[in-house]
């Protein structure tokens, strides 16, 4: 029968008569054959069925092959051995290569047959470890397919206990290798076919064995998180996603989210990854575990992994919108990006133009699907349009291509805002870590944003950092619990003692926000510091007032004396000493002696030299740019007029959600040193001397003269006579842009000295028509460090001895008989940053010690 079938396929009959003789051969295996005919005949069919030229011969060899394996079953088990399939597996058969997927067909084929005989258990054995070996080696994504059919039909050959871990584990790994180049779509629908089948394969496995799910995600995430350059993992890792129950999404993101282990880079790659899934055709799901991952990372407050993976992705997801297979699931995650991202414009502004054309092809493609969704996407585009209102010319062509389509209400608009901001994706979790997890390397407690609060929180880690004043906070005697300078004991001691990593002050933010601050909203730091001081300092006051009426009654609050056993930072060196701790019977409250100083403003007409002068306390200096940026070595003009110093400049409002709000950073990684130019940086002394410098008041800012009786070309200065015991310096980095009618952010450098000296007039001989200049300021070892926001600064008391030696040395000038100036030493204690180039957002953050 051999030589027949052999010489069948090698003639050159029609295929009506082989297909005869095909058939006798097979009737003909019901007769008793030799064991040599049959050995010879199984080697022939085996030849025809993996070598054969054509499909015709092929089918002949299953046929034959068939035939006689079932009617002459103990031959063909002894053909079909453990060791031939060993030998196929790993040698493969002639020319055909051991990875070739007609091997697994053929052994498939003849597992079918062997099923019943006991030796199959040994070739099943043979099997589980040669497919463990087989996924090891990457194959590609027919060959997989063609093991998924084996391994469904035959679970036998699938790998047990460690080694079925194992297995998936590899199995994944395999997975993120398959990549198609094909660009026909008969081709991309093949590839995408055999990629479901292998994740089918992982699906049936994970629910035969639950104790393999877990490790073959962690294996995904391993892949997906990984940062070599040189590998590339494939999308069609998103088939497994559909196979993975959704009940375990909050487990796995709790995991992955609080899994210190886990770097940033590592996770921002991750996430990444999982956004590029969505362009997957078919899986499902994809949606929901991005947008969880989102909210698991916000609710752990890791924003800068957010902020980074919305710009880098932000128009890819958009460009998903295009295709209807995927649109949905992308409309999903656009909007939670979006939505969240309310910090700055900059991920909106990324697919603004984009967004018109998407519109035209919506509703010109016919599909129904195409005119449902069009609502949605332009309700989306409604909120972020309401979000970033002040980019007019960037709208106008969207408000035309959407006017007739439904618009949100404002009120709706506000809600979907406020519930989808960062601060608002909390889950069960992310409390829980705050209080299981201690403090920062940094020894410091972070505040936790409370929704665009980085304003307030930046103040209060700047205000703690300021020792003299926390020490005061913590000392006093205070009995009023709705007091709000209770609760900012309260809050000083809190930090002070605590050993969570972060503490949310929701009830500092309800006693000292400002009645016109809105809640959610981003608020300008500078305008929050200015109220609490005065609430704190006219609290005292009233206090003060009440005693004086009262005598003999104790002060809630008591600045006259402190508490041995009161509350205090833990801190080293942080014991008070009576210095530190001194009565204030001067009648100044504890703001006024710790952030109070005065400043006479002088104007001179420089037609008859009389001088009016009046004294007016300040709290801070508020530092405007110079037009022509002029820097501390540079001539100054005669007098700067008054336009451009005024130039209406302002301060910025802030509050998105940054990772670690609030928390204080050490400053000396952002200080370097200034670099030996002949015109070197912008300054903070060179702001003060520019505040500081003579204005010459003249035209339509001409001085009326009392003596003169007449408007008159004057000189105006401004001199401090009496130094805070912190200075605090605002710079306003904003200026009003009178063509364009907009605000705009001033991106000019400032380098910030660690030691400072500013010039103190003290008042000699009385006089009255005397013209006086400040003195140049002067600055000990400038460094440089990024643009500044807000700075506190120590006297010299934070460093007593050091500080007093430079007080004793100090040079004493006197301008012609009448006022003495000190250069009276600060040394940088904290400072405030905004981060955004747009005035109606940004974020703050707070450096420190």
């Amino acid at each position: 029968m051999d030589k027949i079938l052999e010489g069948l396929v090698s003639s050159d009959h029609s295929v009506p008569v082989k297909k005869a003789i095909v058939k006798m051969v097979v009737e003909a295996a019901e007769k008793e054959v030799t064991e040599e005919q049959c050995q010879s005949l199984f080697n022939l069919t085996t030849r025809l069925v993996l070598l054969g030229e054509d499909a015709f011969q092929r089918q002949i060899g299953l046929q034959v092959l068939d035939a006689y394996a079932r009617y002459h079953r103990p031959e063909f088990e002894r053909f079909f051995s453990k060791d031939f399939v060993l030998t196929l597996l790993q040698q493969g058969y002639g020319q055909l290569d051991r990875k070739d997927p007609a091997i697994i067909d053929y052994i498939h084929c003849c597992l079918r047959l062997l099923i019943s005989c006991p030796s199959v258990l040994e070739i099943f054995s043979v099997i589980q470890v040669e497919v463990l070996r087989m996924v090891c080696e990457r194959p590609e994504p027919a060959l997989c397919a063609r093991l998924n059919t084996l391994l469904s039909d035959f679970v036998q050959c699938i790998p047990r206990d460690k080694s079925g871990i194992l297995f998936c584990q590899q199995l994944v790994r395999t997975i993120s290798y398959f990549h198609c180049f094909a660009s026909q779509e008969r081709e991309l629908s093949e590839y995408v076919g055999q990629v479901t089948k292998v994740s089918t394969l992982l699906q049936n496995i994970w629910k035969a064995d639950p104790a393999t799910l877990l490790p073959s995600l962690q294996e995904v995430f391993a892949i997906i998180s990984s940062t070599d350059p040189s590998f590339d993992p494939s999308i069609a890792l998103a088939s497994l996603v559909q196979h993975i129950p959704v009940h375990m999404i909050t487990v796995l993101i709790k995991s992955l989210t609080t899994d210190h282990n886990v770097k940033d880079a590592s996770m921002t790659k991750a996430l990444c990854r999982m956004i590029d899934w969505l362009s997957w055709p078919l899986a499902q799901h994809v949606d929901t575990w991005v947008i969880a991952l989102l909210k698991g990372l916000a609710a752990v407050q890791k924003f800068t992994i957010l902020i980074d993976v919305t710009l880098l992705k932000i128009e890819l997801v958009f460009s998903r919108l295009w295709y209807p297979i995927v649109r949905q699931g992308a409309l999903t995650v656009l909007s939670h990006m979006l939505l969240s991202f309310q910090h700055s414009p900059e991920a909106f502004h990324l697919v603004v133009p984009r967004v018109v054309d998407l519109v035209q092809s919506l509703r010109t493609d016919g599909l129904p699907s195409s005119k449902a969704f069009l609502p949605q996407f332009t309700e989306l585009i409604h909120c972020m349009m309401y979000q970033y209102s002040g980019f007019p010319d960037l709208y106008d062509h969207i408000l035309e291509a959407i006017k007739d389509l439904p618009k949100p209400g404002e009120e709706e608009i506000k809600l979907i805002l406020n519930k989808s901001a960062w601060t608002s994706q909390s889950n069960s979790f992310a409390s829980g870590l705050l209080r299981q997890i201690g403090k920062s390397e940094t020894g410091k407690t972070g505040l936790v944003n409370l929704g665009n609060t980085c304003y307030m929180n930046s103040i209060i880690q700047t205000l703690f950092m300021a020792t003299d004043f926390r020490r005061h906070v913590l000392s006093l005697h205070i009995n009023g619990s709705n007091m709000l300078m209770k609760k900012l004991q309260m809050l000083f001691a809190f930090l002070a003692h605590t050993q969570r990593a972060a503490y949310a002050p929701r009830n500092f933010l309800e006693a000292s926000r400002p009645p016109w601050f809105n809640v959610g909203s981003q608020q300008d730091c500078s305008e929050y510091l200015r109220f609490l001081l005065d609430r704190l300092h006219e609290e005292e006051k009233t206090l003060q007032v009440l005693e004086s009426a009262k005598p003999k009654v104790a002060s809630p609050v008591d600045t006259s004396s402190t508490d041995p056993t009161g509350q205090t930072s833990p801190e080293e060196g942080e014991e008070s000493s009576p210095a530190e701790t001194k009565p204030l019977k001067d009648g100044r409250t504890l703001i006024e002696t710790m952030f109070g100083g005065n400043l006479i403003t002088g104007i001179r007409c420089m037609q008859c030299n009389c001088i009016s002068e009046k004294e007016e306390p300040f709290t801070d200096l508020s530092l405007a740019f110079c037009p022509s940026a002029t820097s501390q070595d540079s001539p100054k003009p005669e007098g700067p007029s008054e336009e451009p110093k005024g130039l209406c400049q302002g301060s910025v409002n802030g509050g998105s959600e940054i990772p670690d709000p609030g928390s204080v950073k050490v400053p000396a990684s952002n200080v370097i040193p200034m670099p030996a130019t002949n015109e070197p940086p912008l300054s903070v002394p060179d702001l003060v001397n520019y505040f500081l410098a003579p204005e010459i008041l003249d035209e339509e800012n001409a001085y009326f003269c009392d003596k003169c009786s007449s408007l008159q070309r004057a000189e105006r200065t401004m001199k401090v006579v009496s130094a805070p015991e912190y200075l605090i310096l605002t710079l306003l980095r904003f200026s009003y842009d009178a063509k364009c009618h907009v605000r705009r952010k001033i991106l000019e450098n400032v380098t910030i000295p660690p030691l400072m000296r500013l010039p103190v007039y003290t008042p000699s001989t009385p006089t009255h028509c005397s013209s006086s200049t400040s003195s140049p300021l002067q600055v000990d070892s400038p460094e440089s460090s990024e643009n500044l926001a807000k700075k506190l600064k120590p006297s010299q008391k934070d460093e007593e001895e050091e500080e007093n030696d430079r007080i004793d040395g100090a040079e004493q000038i006197t301008r012609g008989g009448e006022m003495s100036v000190q250069s009276v030493p600060y040394v940088l204690s904290s400072l405030v940053m905004h981060s955004g180039i747009s005035s109606e957002s940004g974020h703050y953050y707070s450096y420190g010690p």
